[in-house]
């Protein structure tokens, strides 16, 4: 499936959920601003053009396969606000577990199977994407990986001792396939950590976009699961819920993104809400 990158209907979307956010008790020279800017570029009003960046690129929808396969060599290099908030909430979580056999599912370039090796673990990591495998052996050369998906993991009941699945179950129409497998492999008392972009976001924001060869935008779709369907989705694993984090956005945006254009809109449309959800799970002994 294919669309159009429409710049300005993204910028006007952002411009009007600060002013939303603000109506009640912003500062009225900031909603004066909001509503100039929003005019200009509803308009196309003298200035609107050194405004708007360059848009109309092509978007194209991808499985994960061949989404993933595209994204690879472009991943690592990509300033992400959503990692940065996510990783020290994860290495809270990880802190303190006795080293074992770790699982890193759906683990794409090797990040945290990089983090769990340093950690003391035995690491495997497991992806669907053998292109995305091959960055990872070279990011995380102690580790072991393996071919395969989070609805079917490659490995026998009971035998691991952690499973950290990052930013990745978004992608599943349905989360009880990716649970379940996650709760088969991990041991009795073994802990699941898993983390995604924040459903909240996702709704409002849509897809993460990736340049696509020379001039095209590319997505691998990310479902909206509310928190509810998570828990649902672990009580029918049979997996405990330790804990939920939503760390918030962090103020930085994306260098070079469209929305440093507005830069003061992105951040009081983003400022405050959460990104990231993370869970901490354990199999019950």
């Amino acid at each position: 499936m294919s669309g159009e990158f429409r710049v300005r209907e993204l910028l006007l979307g952002i411009e009007g959920l600060a002013l939303l956010r603000h109506a009640v008790d912003g500062d009225d020279a900031f909603l004066q601003e909001r509503v100039a800017e929003i005019r200009r570029f509803a308009l196309a009003e003298p200035g609107a053009e050194n405004l708007l960046p360059d848009g109309g690129a092509t978007v194209s929808e991808l499985d994960a396969a061949t989404g993933y396969a595209a994204w690879s060599t472009v991943y690592d290099s990509l300033p992400s606000s959503y990692i940065e908030v996510e990783e020290p909430v994860v290495a809270s979580v990880l802190d303190g577990l006795a080293p074992g056999v770790a699982l890193d599912a759906a683990c794409g370039t090797g990040r945290q199977t990089r983090a769990l090796t340093k950690w003391g673990h035995r690491v495997i990591g497991v992806d669907q994407s053998p292109e995305m495998l091959d960055k990872a052996r070279v990011n995380a050369p102690e580790a072991e990986f393996r071919l395969g998906n989070l609805e079917k993991l490659p490995f026998d009941d009971d035998s691991v001792d952690l499973a950290v699945c990052s930013l990745a179950m978004t992608h599943l129409p349905e989360l009880a396939p990716g649970a379940e497998e996650l709760a088969r492999v991990v041991r009795p008392g073994g802990r699941i950590v898993v983390t995604d972009m924040h459903p909240f976001v996702i709704a409002l924001q849509g897809q993460c976009l990736f340049v696509r060869g020379s001039d095209e935008l590319a997505f691998v779709r990310n479902h909206v699961h509310l928190p509810g369907r998570y828990l649902e989705a672990f009580g029918r694993a049979g997996l405990r819920v330790r804990a939920c984090h939503e760390p918030v956005f962090n103020g930085r945006l994306a260098p070079g993104g469209y929305e440093e254009y507005i830069a003061d809109a992105a951040r009081a449309a983003w400022d405050g809400l959460p990104i990231v959800i993370v869970w901490d799970l354990e199999v019950p002994a």
